[in-house]
């Protein structure tokens, strides 16, 4: 048991390991949930236990409900309850985030995830309560699963690298792109389905995948808010280091923020790299150019 623990703290330990992170919290929450699910159901309790863990993690349609529960417009991207759900969205993330991760770095890999389930909740509060088809068909529980976050990052890949080959199979080698697009189509006709509220979700996920790395092509980091947040409250929990200076012959502890040059490659340098990747795929790049960009992924700091 002790070693289970141990290989989830060192899987959080690590600080380029987003993808695993992400499946991690995501099976955690689903697992909960289903627990308390079958505790609910032997204590003879149907499902109030779960359910009342879901009404708090999910993103309700109704604003007001929303503003009582602002938070939710998170949780809900981390929130699954059927295996089949869970199961796909977490394949999709492992496939397709790999291939971001590489190539743009961790950091904006988390951040892609972060603004496609954003997005894709705030396109779901907006959609269900200005349209009068939605707002007539609200749904009880709300809003759950990662799929708008994921969408961002599947769009994300296909627009950063679409000539990159899946083997699918049955069918064999897919370009990225065609895959992206299909599931994409298939969400904008879902929209008049039972799982309209999923579909809005997926389609505001995308777009926010596509924007990304339009906008990263143009010198414009989307996620710099995200990584902002994130070092702040990365910095409440460490330690300044601490420095023994002399001072009139006298050694004394001053604490300061350790600072270093980040040894960045040239912005110009990236884009034209980025530019290549998408003409080219990330195998047409040399060895030196692979290494600029990891170096820029690894410094990033915005």
């Amino acid at each position: 048991m002790n070693t289970i623990f141990d290989d989830f703290k060192n899987a959080f330990r690590r600080g380029d390991n987003g993808v695993v992170q992400l499946i991690l919290i995501n099976l955690i929450v689903y697992l909960v949930i289903n627990f308390l699910l079958v505790i609910s159901a032997i204590s003879n309790n149907g499902n109030a236990l779960s359910q009342f863990l879901l009404m708090n993690l999910a993103l309700p349609a109704p604003v007001l409900s929303f503003l009582v529960k602002p938070w939710t417009l998170i949780t809900y991207f981390f929130t699954h309850e059927g295996f089949w759900h869970i199961l796909w969205n977490m394949l999709f993330l492992y496939w397709f985030g790999n291939l971001v991760k590489e190539y743009l770095g961790n950091r904006r890999f988390v951040n892609v995830y972060i603004l496609g389930g954003i997005s894709g909740g705030v396109l779901y509060l907006l959609m269900y309560n200005l349209v009068p088809y939605f707002v007539n068909n609200q749904p009880y529980l709300g809003l759950i699963g990662a799929s708008g976050a994921v969408y961002a990052v599947v769009v994300a890949a296909a627009t950063l690298i679409p000539n990159y080959t899946f083997n699918l199979l049955l069918i064999g080698p897919v370009r990225i792109v065609y895959i992206a697009a299909f599931y994409v189509v298939a969400s904008f006709f879902g929209l008049a389905g039972g799982n309209a509220g999923g579909n809005l979700a997926h389609l505001g996920g995308a777009v926010i995948g596509f924007l990304f790395i339009r906008q990263l092509h143009r010198g414009t980091d989307l996620g710099r808010p995200i990584t902002y947040l994130a070092d702040k409250f990365n910095g409440l929990f460490q330690r300044k280091p601490k420095l023994r200076v002399t001072h009139n012959g006298k050694p004394t502890t001053r604490t300061r923020r350790a600072t270093g040059t980040s040894g960045k490659p040239d912005q110009q340098e990236i884009d034209a790299i980025l530019d290549k990747i998408s003409h080219s795929g990330y195998e047409s790049l040399t060895k030196e150019e692979k290494q600029k960009l990891f170096s820029a992924s690894q410094n990033q700091r915005e």
